[in-house]
Protein backbone atom coordinates (compact mmCIF):
# COMPACT_ATOMS: atom_id res chain seq x y z
CA UNK A 1 0.00 0.00 0.00
CA UNK A 2 3.07 2.30 -0.62
CA UNK A 3 3.20 4.51 -3.41
CA UNK A 4 6.02 2.59 -6.17
CA UNK A 5 7.60 6.11 -6.62
CA UNK A 6 7.36 6.87 -2.95
CA UNK A 7 10.90 8.54 -3.07
CA UNK A 8 9.00 11.23 -5.41
CA UNK A 9 6.11 11.70 -3.40
CA UNK A 10 8.26 12.42 -0.71
CA UNK A 11 10.27 15.07 -2.15
CA UNK A 12 6.70 17.19 -3.32
CA UNK A 13 4.28 16.16 -0.55
CA UNK A 14 5.60 19.46 0.97
CA UNK A 15 4.59 21.56 -1.51
CA UNK A 16 1.55 19.90 -2.78
CA UNK A 17 0.47 20.25 0.94
CA UNK A 18 1.97 23.59 1.43
CA UNK A 19 0.10 24.74 -1.81
CA UNK A 20 -3.41 23.78 -0.02
CA UNK A 21 -3.18 26.22 2.22
CA UNK A 22 -1.56 29.37 0.19
CA UNK A 23 -3.36 31.42 -1.25
CA UNK A 24 -1.97 32.58 -4.86
CA UNK A 25 -2.97 34.07 -8.15
CA UNK A 26 -3.68 30.96 -10.33
CA UNK A 27 -7.04 29.39 -10.10
CA UNK A 28 -7.54 26.15 -12.71
CA UNK A 29 -10.29 23.67 -11.15
CA UNK A 30 -11.78 20.38 -12.80
CA UNK A 31 -15.25 20.97 -11.70
CA UNK A 32 -16.76 20.50 -14.39
CA UNK A 33 -14.72 17.45 -16.22
CA UNK A 34 -13.88 19.66 -19.23
CA UNK A 35 -10.18 19.55 -19.10
CA UNK A 36 -7.82 17.46 -20.84
CA UNK A 37 -5.02 18.03 -19.05
CA UNK A 38 -6.56 17.30 -15.49
CA UNK A 39 -5.92 20.80 -14.35
CA UNK A 40 -6.58 20.82 -10.79
CA UNK A 41 -5.96 17.23 -10.09
CA UNK A 42 -3.52 15.31 -8.24
CA UNK A 43 -2.33 13.67 -10.85
CA UNK A 44 -0.69 16.34 -12.52
CA UNK A 45 0.39 18.17 -9.24
CA UNK A 46 2.43 15.72 -8.35
CA UNK A 47 3.44 14.07 -12.02
CA UNK A 48 2.05 10.53 -11.75
CA UNK A 49 1.61 9.50 -15.28
CA UNK A 50 -2.81 8.88 -15.47
CA UNK A 51 -3.61 6.61 -18.19
CA UNK A 52 -6.46 4.23 -18.90
CA UNK A 53 -9.97 5.35 -16.98
CA UNK A 54 -7.64 7.63 -14.48
CA UNK A 55 -7.42 9.83 -18.38
CA UNK A 56 -11.03 9.70 -19.08
CA UNK A 57 -12.99 13.01 -19.36
CA UNK A 58 -15.80 11.70 -18.64
CA UNK A 59 -17.87 8.42 -18.35
CA UNK A 60 -20.01 6.72 -21.23
CA UNK A 61 -23.18 6.27 -18.82
CA UNK A 62 -22.46 9.41 -16.90
CA UNK A 63 -23.42 13.68 -17.65
CA UNK A 64 -19.82 14.84 -19.42
CA UNK A 65 -19.16 17.23 -16.13
CA UNK A 66 -18.71 13.78 -13.64
CA UNK A 67 -14.89 12.82 -14.22
CA UNK A 68 -12.42 10.34 -12.69
CA UNK A 69 -11.09 11.63 -9.06
CA UNK A 70 -13.20 14.15 -6.45
CA UNK A 71 -16.07 15.87 -7.22
CA UNK A 72 -17.62 18.97 -6.34
CA UNK A 73 -19.26 21.67 -7.06
CA UNK A 74 -21.84 21.11 -10.58
CA UNK A 75 -20.13 17.58 -10.94
CA UNK A 76 -20.65 16.11 -7.94
CA UNK A 77 -24.42 17.77 -8.14
CA UNK A 78 -25.13 15.95 -11.37
CA UNK A 79 -23.84 12.45 -9.88
CA UNK A 80 -26.39 13.16 -6.88
CA UNK A 81 -29.05 14.02 -9.67
CA UNK A 82 -28.17 11.28 -11.98
CA UNK A 83 -28.22 8.78 -9.05
CA UNK A 84 -32.15 10.26 -8.22
CA UNK A 85 -33.65 9.93 -11.87
CA UNK A 86 -32.39 6.72 -12.09
CA UNK A 87 -33.04 4.95 -8.76
CA UNK A 88 -29.62 4.52 -7.06
CA UNK A 89 -28.04 5.54 -3.85
CA UNK A 90 -24.52 5.78 -3.77
CA UNK A 91 -22.37 3.29 -0.79
CA UNK A 92 -20.89 6.18 1.25
CA UNK A 93 -18.20 4.26 3.55
CA UNK A 94 -16.14 5.74 6.89
CA UNK A 95 -12.56 5.32 6.65
CA UNK A 96 -10.01 5.57 9.17
CA UNK A 97 -7.01 4.37 7.23
CA UNK A 98 -5.40 4.47 3.66
CA UNK A 99 -5.94 0.67 3.57
CA UNK A 100 -9.78 0.98 3.74
CA UNK A 101 -9.58 4.01 1.03
CA UNK A 102 -7.80 1.68 -0.97
CA UNK A 103 -10.36 -1.16 -0.53
CA UNK A 104 -13.17 0.95 -1.25
CA UNK A 105 -11.69 2.50 -4.24
CA UNK A 106 -10.77 -0.85 -5.35
CA UNK A 107 -15.04 -1.76 -5.03
CA UNK A 108 -16.27 0.93 -6.92
CA UNK A 109 -13.75 -0.02 -9.80
CA UNK A 110 -15.00 -3.57 -9.56
CA UNK A 111 -18.56 -2.90 -9.49
CA UNK A 112 -18.29 0.53 -12.63
CA UNK A 113 -19.60 2.46 -10.05
CA UNK A 114 -18.83 5.77 -8.58
CA UNK A 115 -18.30 6.05 -4.21
CA UNK A 116 -18.45 8.29 -1.71
CA UNK A 117 -15.73 8.18 1.08
CA UNK A 118 -15.73 9.36 4.49
CA UNK A 119 -14.39 9.88 7.69
CA UNK A 120 -15.87 10.61 11.25
CA UNK A 121 -14.17 13.41 13.71
CA UNK A 122 -12.76 10.08 15.76
CA UNK A 123 -11.73 8.53 12.17
CA UNK A 124 -10.27 11.25 11.39
CA UNK A 125 -8.01 11.64 14.37
CA UNK A 126 -7.31 7.91 13.81
CA UNK A 127 -5.91 8.67 10.70
CA UNK A 128 -3.44 11.35 11.85
CA UNK A 129 -2.24 9.19 14.57
CA UNK A 130 -3.41 8.41 18.01
CA UNK A 131 -0.18 9.63 19.28
CA UNK A 132 -0.65 13.45 18.54
CA UNK A 133 -2.25 15.69 20.61
CA UNK A 134 -6.14 16.44 19.31
CA UNK A 135 -6.74 19.94 21.72
CA UNK A 136 -8.56 22.10 19.74
CA UNK A 137 -9.25 19.15 17.62
CA UNK A 138 -5.88 19.49 15.64
CA UNK A 139 -4.98 16.17 15.03
CA UNK A 140 -8.73 15.63 13.77
CA UNK A 141 -8.04 18.13 11.11
CA UNK A 142 -5.16 17.08 10.13
CA UNK A 143 -5.48 13.51 9.62
CA UNK A 144 -8.89 14.52 7.60
CA UNK A 145 -6.49 16.35 5.28
CA UNK A 146 -4.36 14.21 5.41
CA UNK A 147 -6.75 11.30 4.05
CA UNK A 148 -8.45 13.88 1.40
CA UNK A 149 -5.14 13.82 -0.14
CA UNK A 150 -4.51 9.98 -0.38
CA UNK A 151 -8.29 10.34 -1.26
CA UNK A 152 -7.92 12.72 -4.57
CA UNK A 153 -4.32 10.83 -5.53
CA UNK A 154 -5.87 7.61 -5.58
CA UNK A 155 -9.16 8.42 -6.84
CA UNK A 156 -7.96 9.25 -10.20
CA UNK A 157 -5.32 6.51 -10.58
CA UNK A 158 -8.42 4.15 -9.60
CA UNK A 159 -10.80 5.87 -12.52
CA UNK A 160 -13.53 6.64 -10.82
CA UNK A 161 -15.77 9.45 -9.01
CA UNK A 162 -15.81 9.96 -5.59
CA UNK A 163 -17.47 12.12 -3.19
CA UNK A 164 -15.63 13.33 -0.74
CA UNK A 165 -16.94 13.83 2.47
CA UNK A 166 -16.87 14.27 6.15
CA UNK A 167 -19.40 12.51 8.49
CA UNK A 168 -21.63 13.16 12.08
CA UNK A 169 -20.66 16.73 13.60
CA UNK A 170 -22.49 17.73 16.63
CA UNK A 171 -22.29 21.35 17.69
CA UNK A 172 -19.11 20.70 19.92
CA UNK A 173 -17.27 19.60 16.69
CA UNK A 174 -17.89 22.46 14.82
CA UNK A 175 -14.65 23.72 15.17
CA UNK A 176 -13.55 20.50 13.47
CA UNK A 177 -15.28 21.70 10.53
CA UNK A 178 -14.41 24.60 10.79
CA UNK A 179 -10.84 23.99 10.11
CA UNK A 180 -12.20 21.41 7.55
CA UNK A 181 -13.91 24.41 5.26
CA UNK A 182 -10.89 26.46 5.58
CA UNK A 183 -8.50 24.25 4.09
CA UNK A 184 -10.91 23.79 1.47
CA UNK A 185 -11.22 27.53 0.83
CA UNK A 186 -7.58 27.62 0.55
CA UNK A 187 -7.39 24.84 -2.06
CA UNK A 188 -9.96 26.46 -3.65
CA UNK A 189 -7.47 29.35 -4.15
CA UNK A 190 -5.46 27.40 -5.56
CA UNK A 191 -7.12 24.74 -7.98
CA UNK A 192 -10.74 26.55 -8.45
CA UNK A 193 -12.51 23.29 -6.54
CA UNK A 194 -12.74 22.79 -2.38
CA UNK A 195 -10.18 20.02 -0.82
CA UNK A 196 -13.38 18.39 0.38
CA UNK A 197 -17.21 17.64 -1.44
CA UNK A 198 -19.29 18.11 1.78
CA UNK A 199 -19.64 18.09 4.95
CA UNK A 200 -21.95 16.94 7.73
CA UNK A 201 -23.26 18.71 10.38
CA UNK A 202 -25.71 17.03 12.47
CA UNK A 203 -27.71 19.40 15.18
CA UNK A 204 -30.73 17.08 15.51
CA UNK A 205 -30.19 17.20 18.89
CA UNK A 206 -30.45 20.80 18.88
CA UNK A 207 -34.06 22.60 18.32
CA UNK A 208 -34.98 22.74 15.34
CA UNK A 209 -35.15 26.58 14.59
CA UNK A 210 -31.22 26.53 16.14
CA UNK A 211 -30.58 23.81 13.83
CA UNK A 212 -31.55 25.60 10.49
CA UNK A 213 -30.05 28.68 11.45
CA UNK A 214 -26.35 27.14 12.12
CA UNK A 215 -27.24 24.87 9.10
CA UNK A 216 -27.68 27.93 6.34
CA UNK A 217 -24.42 30.23 8.16
CA UNK A 218 -22.58 27.33 6.97
CA UNK A 219 -24.05 26.52 3.55
CA UNK A 220 -23.59 30.48 2.81
CA UNK A 221 -19.64 29.67 4.02
CA UNK A 222 -19.41 26.28 1.91
CA UNK A 223 -21.65 26.92 -1.52
CA UNK A 224 -19.19 29.98 -2.15
CA UNK A 225 -16.36 27.32 -2.95
CA UNK A 226 -18.46 24.26 -4.09
CA UNK A 227 -19.34 22.47 -1.17
CA UNK A 228 -22.11 20.51 -0.31
CA UNK A 229 -23.57 20.65 3.43
CA UNK A 230 -25.55 17.37 4.78
CA UNK A 231 -27.57 18.11 7.43
CA UNK A 232 -29.84 15.65 9.86
CA UNK A 233 -33.60 16.18 11.14
CA UNK A 234 -34.51 13.67 14.05
CA UNK A 235 -32.00 11.07 15.80
CA UNK A 236 -30.73 8.03 14.20
CA UNK A 237 -30.85 5.63 17.23
CA UNK A 238 -28.29 3.33 18.10
CA UNK A 239 -24.22 4.26 18.78
CA UNK A 240 -21.78 5.12 16.55
CA UNK A 241 -18.21 6.56 16.87
CA UNK A 242 -18.97 7.64 20.51
CA UNK A 243 -22.10 9.00 19.92
CA UNK A 244 -25.37 6.77 21.93
CA UNK A 245 -28.88 7.68 21.41
CA UNK A 246 -29.78 4.19 22.14
CA UNK A 247 -32.04 5.48 24.93
CA UNK A 248 -34.12 8.48 22.79
CA UNK A 249 -37.60 7.94 22.89
CA UNK A 250 -39.34 6.44 19.62
CA UNK A 251 -40.93 9.45 18.58
CA UNK A 252 -37.75 11.29 18.05
CA UNK A 253 -36.28 8.39 15.13
CA UNK A 254 -38.93 9.75 13.07
CA UNK A 255 -38.93 12.80 11.13
CA UNK A 256 -42.10 14.60 9.86
CA UNK A 257 -43.27 16.38 6.56
CA UNK A 258 -43.44 19.88 8.07
CA UNK A 259 -39.60 19.60 9.67
CA UNK A 260 -38.86 18.51 6.15
CA UNK A 261 -39.95 21.40 4.28
CA UNK A 262 -39.23 23.82 6.08
CA UNK A 263 -35.79 22.70 6.43
CA UNK A 264 -36.15 22.69 2.29
CA UNK A 265 -37.45 26.07 2.26
CA UNK A 266 -34.95 27.65 4.57
CA UNK A 267 -31.91 26.25 3.42
CA UNK A 268 -32.69 26.30 -0.71
CA UNK A 269 -32.99 30.21 0.19
CA UNK A 270 -29.06 29.79 0.62
CA UNK A 271 -28.33 27.31 -2.29
CA UNK A 272 -29.63 23.79 -3.70
CA UNK A 273 -26.07 22.12 -2.45
CA UNK A 274 -27.67 19.84 0.45
CA UNK A 275 -29.11 16.83 1.16
CA UNK A 276 -31.07 15.63 4.84
CA UNK A 277 -30.17 12.89 6.73
CA UNK A 278 -34.42 12.64 7.93
CA UNK A 279 -34.71 10.08 10.74
CA UNK A 280 -37.66 7.16 9.47
CA UNK A 281 -36.13 4.53 11.98
CA UNK A 282 -32.97 4.26 11.14
CA UNK A 283 -30.37 2.80 13.95
CA UNK A 284 -26.94 3.14 14.57
CA UNK A 285 -24.85 -0.16 14.80
CA UNK A 286 -25.61 -4.00 14.15
CA UNK A 287 -28.66 -5.74 14.31
CA UNK A 288 -30.30 -9.24 13.43
CA UNK A 289 -32.08 -8.60 9.61
CA UNK A 290 -35.48 -7.38 10.41
CA UNK A 291 -34.90 -5.87 13.67
CA UNK A 292 -34.96 -2.14 12.51
CA UNK A 293 -38.17 -1.11 12.01
CA UNK A 294 -37.72 1.76 8.83
CA UNK A 295 -40.69 3.05 7.97
CA UNK A 296 -39.44 4.84 4.32
CA UNK A 297 -43.14 5.83 3.68
CA UNK A 298 -42.26 9.17 5.73
CA UNK A 299 -39.75 9.75 3.45
CA UNK A 300 -42.57 9.61 0.31
CA UNK A 301 -45.33 11.46 2.26
CA UNK A 302 -42.37 14.41 2.67
CA UNK A 303 -41.79 14.19 -0.79
CA UNK A 304 -45.47 14.64 -1.40
CA UNK A 305 -46.23 17.17 0.79
CA UNK A 306 -43.60 19.48 -0.35
CA UNK A 307 -44.43 18.44 -3.68
CA UNK A 308 -48.04 20.26 -3.17
CA UNK A 309 -46.57 23.08 -1.34
CA UNK A 310 -44.28 23.66 -4.11
CA UNK A 311 -47.01 23.44 -6.82
CA UNK A 312 -46.03 24.88 -10.39
CA UNK A 313 -42.62 24.56 -9.11
CA UNK A 314 -42.07 21.24 -8.08
CA UNK A 315 -39.73 18.87 -10.22
CA UNK A 316 -40.87 16.72 -12.56
CA UNK A 317 -40.46 13.80 -10.66
CA UNK A 318 -41.59 14.81 -7.32
CA UNK A 319 -38.76 14.10 -5.35
CA UNK A 320 -37.67 17.76 -4.40
CA UNK A 321 -35.52 16.18 -1.50
CA UNK A 322 -32.50 14.43 -1.92
CA UNK A 323 -32.55 11.92 1.07
CA UNK A 324 -29.07 10.70 3.20
CA UNK A 325 -29.70 6.89 5.01
CA UNK A 326 -28.33 6.24 8.47
CA UNK A 327 -27.82 3.26 10.10
CA UNK A 328 -29.03 0.80 7.83
CA UNK A 329 -27.28 -2.26 8.94
CA UNK A 330 -30.01 -4.80 9.74
CA UNK A 331 -32.79 -3.34 7.52
CA UNK A 332 -34.17 -5.52 4.95
CA UNK A 333 -33.18 -5.02 1.71
CA UNK A 334 -36.79 -4.41 -0.09
CA UNK A 335 -37.20 -1.37 2.68
CA UNK A 336 -33.81 0.07 1.44
CA UNK A 337 -34.69 -0.68 -1.53
CA UNK A 338 -38.28 1.10 -1.28
CA UNK A 339 -36.26 4.36 -0.09
CA UNK A 340 -34.94 4.60 -3.25
CA UNK A 341 -37.82 5.27 -5.07
CA UNK A 342 -38.44 7.99 -2.18
CA UNK A 343 -35.04 10.41 -3.13
CA UNK A 344 -32.41 8.45 -0.87
CA UNK A 345 -29.01 9.03 -2.85
CA UNK A 346 -26.73 8.01 -0.22
CA UNK A 347 -26.01 5.52 1.89
CA UNK A 348 -23.89 5.41 4.96
CA UNK A 349 -22.19 1.83 5.25
CA UNK A 350 -19.61 1.48 9.11
CA UNK A 351 -20.52 -1.15 10.90
CA UNK A 352 -20.53 -3.83 8.37
CA UNK A 353 -17.73 -2.98 7.02
CA UNK A 354 -15.49 -2.46 10.08
CA UNK A 355 -16.88 -6.11 10.78
CA UNK A 356 -15.48 -7.06 7.04
CA UNK A 357 -12.32 -6.13 7.27
CA UNK A 358 -11.71 -7.45 10.89
CA UNK A 359 -13.52 -10.94 9.47
CA UNK A 360 -10.42 -10.71 6.97
CA UNK A 361 -8.00 -10.41 9.25
CA UNK A 362 -9.33 -13.29 11.51
CA UNK A 363 -9.89 -15.85 8.84
CA UNK A 364 -6.02 -14.70 7.60
CA UNK A 365 -5.08 -15.88 11.44
CA UNK A 366 -7.37 -18.70 11.28
CA UNK A 367 -5.61 -19.97 8.30
CA UNK A 368 -1.99 -19.08 9.00
CA UNK A 369 -2.11 -19.93 12.64
CA UNK A 370 0.57 -22.13 13.26
CA UNK A 371 2.98 -19.48 10.80
CA UNK A 372 1.81 -17.12 12.68
CA UNK A 373 3.49 -17.95 16.90
CA UNK A 374 6.93 -16.48 16.49
CA UNK A 375 9.59 -15.33 13.53
CA UNK A 376 10.99 -18.73 13.38
CA UNK A 377 9.44 -21.68 13.29
CA UNK A 378 6.55 -23.62 11.91
CA UNK A 379 4.57 -26.99 10.64
CA UNK A 380 7.47 -26.86 7.59
CA UNK A 381 10.65 -26.72 10.28
CA UNK A 382 11.60 -25.80 13.03
CA UNK A 383 14.16 -23.36 11.58
CA UNK A 384 11.98 -22.13 8.87
CA UNK A 385 10.99 -18.48 9.07
CA UNK A 386 7.82 -16.53 9.14
CA UNK A 387 8.67 -13.52 7.53
CA UNK A 388 6.04 -13.99 4.93
CA UNK A 389 2.99 -14.57 6.85
CA UNK A 390 3.41 -12.02 9.53
CA UNK A 391 3.87 -9.01 7.31
CA UNK A 392 1.55 -6.88 7.94
CA UNK A 393 0.50 -6.35 4.04
CA UNK A 394 -0.71 -9.87 4.43
CA UNK A 395 -3.26 -9.82 6.78
CA UNK A 396 -4.44 -6.09 5.41
CA UNK A 397 -4.76 -7.41 2.38
CA UNK A 398 -6.99 -9.96 3.44
CA UNK A 399 -9.08 -7.36 5.41
CA UNK A 400 -9.67 -5.36 1.99
CA UNK A 401 -10.53 -7.95 -0.09
CA UNK A 402 -13.16 -9.25 2.63
CA UNK A 403 -14.07 -5.61 2.45
CA UNK A 404 -14.69 -5.36 -1.47
CA UNK A 405 -16.36 -8.50 -1.45
CA UNK A 406 -18.82 -6.97 1.71
CA UNK A 407 -19.22 -3.68 -0.81
CA UNK A 408 -20.43 -5.75 -3.33
CA UNK A 409 -23.29 -6.39 -1.89
CA UNK A 410 -23.84 -3.00 -0.85
CA UNK A 411 -23.33 -2.07 -4.23
CA UNK A 412 -26.29 -4.23 -5.26
CA UNK A 413 -28.49 -3.32 -2.84
CA UNK A 414 -28.55 0.02 -3.95
CA UNK A 415 -28.81 -0.91 -7.17
CA UNK A 416 -25.40 1.31 -7.69
CA UNK A 417 -23.56 -1.19 -10.56
CA UNK A 418 -22.61 -0.30 -14.25
CA UNK A 419 -23.24 2.84 -13.64
CA UNK A 420 -20.15 4.21 -15.26
CA UNK A 421 -20.68 2.27 -18.40
CA UNK A 422 -16.80 1.26 -18.79
CA UNK A 423 -15.64 -2.39 -19.62
CA UNK A 424 -15.34 -4.79 -16.48
CA UNK A 425 -12.21 -3.80 -14.27
CA UNK A 426 -8.92 -5.91 -15.28
CA UNK A 427 -6.97 -7.46 -12.62
CA UNK A 428 -3.24 -5.49 -11.48
CA UNK A 429 -0.30 -6.63 -13.25
CA UNK A 430 3.24 -6.58 -12.05
CA UNK A 431 2.17 -7.59 -8.57
CA UNK A 432 4.33 -10.78 -8.65
CA UNK A 433 6.61 -10.71 -5.43
CA UNK A 434 6.66 -8.17 -2.80
CA UNK A 435 9.88 -6.52 -4.42
CA UNK A 436 7.10 -5.39 -7.17
CA UNK A 437 3.83 -5.07 -5.39
CA UNK A 438 3.07 -8.55 -4.34
CA UNK A 439 2.69 -10.56 -1.70
CA UNK A 440 4.02 -13.33 -0.84
CA UNK A 441 1.24 -15.84 0.38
Amino acid sequence: MKFSIAIFLASTASSTFANAFTPTSHAVGRTTGTSSALNGGMSNDVGIPCTEECALESFPNLPDSIHPGVLSGQAMMDLLQHAKDNGYAIPAVNCISSSGINACLEAAKANDAPIIIQFSSGGSQFYGGKGLDNTDYRAAIAGAVSGAFHTRTMAEQYGVPVILHTDHCSKELLPWVDGLVSASERYYKTHGEPLFSSHMIDLSEEPLEENLSICKDYLTRMEKVGLLLEMELGITGGEEDGVDNSDRPVEDLYSKPEEIYETYRELNKVSDKFTVAAAFGNVHGVYSPGNVKLDPEILNNAQKFISDKLGDKAPENKLPVSFVFHGGSGSDVADIQRSLTYGVIKMNIDTDTQWSYWEGIKNFEEKYHDYLQGQIGNPDGDDKPNKKYYDPRECMRAGEVNTVKRLEQAFSDLKCQNILGLKSAAGAKNVLGPRRGGLPV
